[in-house]
């Protein structure tokens, strides 16, 4: 049985909005098929508190959306909600196009992005070349993800071209040290470390297991019809869960960063997951000089985010 429920929270351009068909899935896939198995109401679904079932999840809708056949992630590697993934790039190509009601997006290599942090997934890069043709660099500190994430373009050769992953000396800056001398981008974009510490990274990753354990019997049909951008998934080190500062220490010096270099790139764009974090970011951002701050929301399923984007010339 598949469950393919319409959702309108979600971009129109989204290819999760009609949510996963997992008969497909399965057949597509088969080291996905052991994962799938029908819930308490008779639906098609995974276990999403199992790490395992939601990596085969996201290499199946990989495969099968994108034609991306060759993703994996390291052990403890963070593991990212593709349809939310998805739903950042859509509203930053129309960021790009002048605004959500435009009548056309920006595509292919001519248009350039700055991935700060791409992680060993390196899923924001592999998508947009995949969802609008453009060209990424990816920059990443930990030796390790950034091998990884190389290896990840390298066994794709439909996107080789068009992704290079950079190693970013400082887990303290964020363009500094990875941007070449005259280099200029149409986009910076980041998903930045969420917590301060590795303490509170343990502990808000306890609380989502508890969550996910206690609720899972009354949510087992919403489960079944919900993309992945709806919890956060588990996994993750130093530079993807947390760092000095946290997510509002980050972005500041993000903000700081881009100031110092405002020709760098048309839009300086971040996620910020905490709201009460967001009007001190948008200050920092006008203090610094910037032209134009907007707030781009993002929902989709329970789960509600958004971009906080920032530039210092005229669009």
């Amino acid at each position: 049985m598949s469950s393919r429920p319409h959702k309108p929270d979600m971009h129109p351009r989204n290819r999760f909005r009609d949510g996963y068909d997992f008969v497909a899935l399965r057949a597509g896939c088969p080291e996905f098929a052991p994962f799938v198995r029908p819930n308490a109401y008779g639906d098609l679904s995974i276990d999403y508190a199992d790490a395992r079932a939601v990596k085969a999840l996201n290499q199946a809708l990989l495969a099968q959306v994108y034609g991306l056949r060759s993703w994996n992630l390291p052990p403890g590697g963070l593991c990212p909600p593709i349809p939310g993934r998805s739903e950042h790039l859509h509203h930053l190509a129309d960021l790009l196009a002048g605004g959500a009601g435009s009548a056309s997006v920006p595509r292919g290599r001519a248009v350039k992005a700055l991935d700060v942090g791409t992680g060993a997934s390196c899923i924001y890069p592999l998508i947009g070349t995949r969802e609008y043709g453009w060209s990424f660099v990816g920059s990443e500190v930990d030796p390790a993800s950034a091998r990884w994430a190389k290896a990840l373009v390298a066994a794709h050769s439909e996107v080789a071209d068009d992704i290079e992953i950079r190693r970013q000396p400082s887990p303290l800056h964020c363009f500094e040290g990875v941007v070449e001398q005259g280099e200029r981008f149409d986009l910076s974009m980041c998903n930045p470390p969420f917590y301060a510490s590795a303490q509170e990274a343990a502990r808000g990753n306890r609380r989502k297991r508890r969550n996910l354990s206690g609720k899972r019997a009354g949510k087992e049909r919403a489960d079944a019809r919900r993309p992945t951008g709806d919890v956060r998934n588990f996994g993750g080190k130093a530079g993807e869960l947390w760092c000095a500062g946290g997510e509002a220490g980050f972005v500041q010096r993000m903000i700081s960063e881009s100031a110092a270099r405002p020709e760098l790139c048309r839009w300086f764009t971040t996620l910020v997951a905490r709201g009460a974090t967001l009007p001190k970011l948008r200050r920092a951002a006008s203090e610094a000089g910037a032209s134009e701050v907007r707030v781009l929301e993002l929902s989709h399923g329970a789960k509600q985010s958004r971009i906080l984007a920032w530039q210092f010339g005229s669009s």
